[in-house]
């Protein structure tokens, strides 16, 4: 199978902060931040796979640094690993303070997404990664999928003791 570029899967998009964005302490609301990514994240997945895809994880969130009022939210996202049905995104989030001009790295993740169409059975093409963060987001790729995966089993066991009972006393 011919390898795909990240760089075919690269999307970018700017975000400015405003008033509605902002928690109780001034900065974006977490909430608002994985909302954007997740949307745009998500083309990134479907460029690669032409086909609906659901989010299946969020791994390595890392909130790094407040987003302000004043500031601009450069948010990047590419594909860098994938599997059959799944996929991993690496996503991050440049901050701007467009008064002075500073940037900094306010928020990492890594994304997997999966196929929707439990039939499709092709593997997906492999990653060829272009940029030097590329190299080293795409070379750990095989030691987080095989985290995903003994974390699942973990999942597992920790459903079979969930309880589905009512909370409320009837």
């Amino acid at each position: 199978m011919t390898p795909v570029s990240c760089n075919a899967t690269l999307i970018v998009t700017s975000h400015r902060v405003f008033q509605p964005d902002l928690n109780e302490h001034e900065s974006v609301f977490g909430g608002k931040i994985l909302s954007l990514v997740d949307d745009s994240a998500s083309v990134a997945a479907v460029r690669l796979t032409h086909k609906t895809v659901v989010t299946a994880s969020f791994d390595h969130v890392s909130f790094l640094k407040p987003f302000h009022l004043d500031d601009s939210m450069c948010l990047e996202a590419y594909v860098s690993g994938t599997g059959t049905r799944s996929l991993e995104v690496f996503v991050k989030i440049i901050g701007e303070n467009l008064t002075t001009g500073k940037r900094f790295v306010g928020f990492t993740c890594f994304i997997t997404y999966v196929i929707e169409d439990p039939t499709s059975t092709n593997p997906l093409p492999p990653m060829t990664p272009v940029t030097d963060e590329q190299r080293y987001i795409c070379d750990g790729y095989a030691k987080r999928n095989a985290q995903r995966k003994e974390r699942r089993s973990e999942q597992t066991d920790l459903n079979a003791h969930v309880s589905i009972e009512s909370p409320w006393p009837i």
